[in-house]
């Protein structure tokens, strides 16, 4: 079906008469498209065999920024650019299925934004103003309301028994070259479990999170320089503020891309890490409650040991989870992912006393 013939399906104030492909992204095909008048809009086929329920995801979606929406509007904020605007079916849908059974959605694209690859100090404290400012806007927001786009996408526990099973299985005969990789995943299968225990015990809440907190997910305003919204919503779940800590601070506070294979370059930046924390906890405004807040850099550490050991399992699995550009690039991210797991554990107090002070401040 043609793109432009797909968004007449939409409830849209204006006709798209052109469009190109964006090229960035390895889940979903986006296209923007454009009216006479050049406003734009962005068009989504959903990557149905990673989000097997569309509607589930959309519901996320529009019940999500809705909500944010309304807080803008009490608040004083932009509600035309503080959060995506989704647009229905011209029949009311959420998305729209096309007569080969594909799922689209569309949403109006912003003005005036951008995003970001990489972030000095400075900046990356502003990526953690918008996250810390996501989850407050989103405080009141019944989480239990919200569907699993992805079921355990962040339980550490069940991602290790997934790795055991590879292991154990061992399809692509690899796993007797990387006895080194193996033992340390081994060594450090206690701290999986931190967070959903504290989770199931009540010792900290349940929150929206929205489970891919990259830098290159906060729109910013090309005029201020300032943040605008939170993109890539598709993840939404459930969860724990420390999932959302610690993925902005393994991918934004790294000191190296995530398949350097020079490890001496790899360790986690602690001025990244303390301007992020800053920008966080101010914009959460006393959000957090004090396990919470005690256990962020637990979660940085969590977070980024669970990300190597799925590295590490596909590269078991013979790469076929993750988009590879040379073999043994699933490995070469595994080793950096566990570098980072070591620096951190070698450091500790020092994270847990940034903490601790940019709160009291």
């Amino acid at each position: 079906m043609e793109i432009l013939e797909t968004a007449r399906a939409f409830d849209l104030p204006t006709e798209p008469v052109s469009f190109r492909e964006c090229r960035v992204g390895h889940i979903n095909s986006t296209f923007f498209l454009f009216d006479g008048a050049g406003r734009g809009y962005v068009l989504q086929k959903i990557n149905t065999h990673v989000f097997r329920d569309p509607e589930g995801l959309m519901e996320n979606v529009f019940a999500v920024t809705d909500h944010i929406r309304g807080v803008l509007a009490r608040t004083g904020g932009d509600a035309e650019r503080g959060t995506l605007r989704f647009r229905k079916t011209a029949d009311g849908r959420l998305f729209f299925t096309d007569p080969e059974g594909r799922a689209w959605r569309l949403y109006d694209m912003i003005d005036g934004a951008y995003s970001m690859e990489s972030a000095d100090p400075a900046t990356f404290m502003h990526v953690g103003t918008a996250f810390g400012r996501f989850q407050r806007q989103l405080a009141d927001f019944d989480a239990s309301s919200l569907r699993e786009t992805i079921p355990f996408f962040h339980d550490t526990v069940r991602r290790f028994g997934t790795f055991r099973k590879s292991l154990g299985a061992d399809p692509a005969g690899r796993a007797a070259s990387v006895g080194a990789e193996i033992d340390f995943a081994m060594a450090h299968e206690g701290i999986c479990s931190y967070v959903t225990s504290r989770l199931d015990a009540g010792l900290i809440p349940s929150r929206v999170t929205h489970n891919d907190t990259k830098l290159n997910n906060i729109l910013m305003d090309e005029k201020t320089r300032m943040p605008l919204c939170v993109i890539d919503l598709d993840t939404i779940m459930p969860g724990s503020v420390l999932y959302d800590f610690g993925d902005a601070i393994r991918f934004g506070a790294s000191s190296a891309a995530e398949d350097e294979t020079d490890l001496s370059k790899v360790f986690f930046r602690h001025d990244m890490f303390e301007s992020f924390t800053r920008g966080f906890l101010r914009a959460l405004g006393g959000e957090l409650c004090s396990e919470e807040l005690a256990s962020l850099p637990m979660g940085a550490l969590v977070i980024t040991f669970e990300t190597g050991l799925r590295f590490l399992t596909d590269h078991i699995d013979g790469d076929v989870y993750f988009r590879t550009s040379y073999p043994g690039q699933n490995l070469d991210r595994a080793r950096n992912q566990f570098r980072l797991v070591a620096d951190l554990e070698s450091r500790m107090p020092l994270f847990l006393d940034t903490v601790e002070k940019i709160a009291k401040e």
